[in-house]
């Protein structure tokens, strides 16, 4: 049993190591994983590289196109929107000079009130999908507007933060 926590132990060093770094926003500690057997987040090379869009449509059935940051407004009226994650929903990225399309990540777990596992596409830019990823909300006021992103080949916690729109639930609007 101790072998098999030890990679848990060893990210939750890291992580804590990490939100202790000067000059940076530190995150609140990564809840702890919900059991020891657990998924570890991991990066999937598929057969083509694929995009997060392509990926969140295919994953959650949701019919929207354009480039990911386009996704909040064009959901309006279409499907239901919030500042709440939920499983099957798709959390939105800004577009910055960082994410210049945004990006898109599908919910596939709830750790605690801050910490989320999602599923994504193309993170590191190479088309590769990274399954059981965490990601943390930094934001001041608990609204998803800012996260951190698990590095998975560092096994820690990413420094920058970036800012989210908020979760595109897969439910259609109903017209009243």
């Amino acid at each position: 049993m101790a072998r098999k926590s030890t990679p848990y132990l060893l990210a939750l060093l890291g992580l804590l190591l990490a939100a202790c770094s000067a000059g940076r926003e530190a995150a609140p500690p990564l809840a702890s994983r919900p059991a020891l057997d657990a998924p570890m987040a991991r990066i999937v090379t598929p057969a083509a590289p694929l995009q997060c869009v392509a990926f969140a449509r295919e994953t959650t059935g949701l019919a929207i196109r354009g480039n990911a940051w386009t996704w909040w407004h064009a959901a309006e009226g279409r499907y239901r929107r919030g500042g709440k994650p939920a499983v099957g929903s798709v959390l939105v990225w800004t577009r910055t000079a960082r994410l210049r399309r945004g990006h898109l990540a599908v919910v596939t777990a709830l750790l605690d009130n801050r910490t989320v596992l999602v599923d994504h596409a193309n993170w590191l830019n190479r088309g590769r999908i990274h399954r059981n990823t965490p990601v943390v909300d930094v934001s001041p006021k608990n609204d998803w507007s800012t996260v951190r992103v698990w590095y998975t080949p560092g096994n820690t916690l990413g420094t920058r933060s970036y800012a989210t729109r908020g979760f595109i639930y897969p439910e259609r609007v109903v017209a009243r």
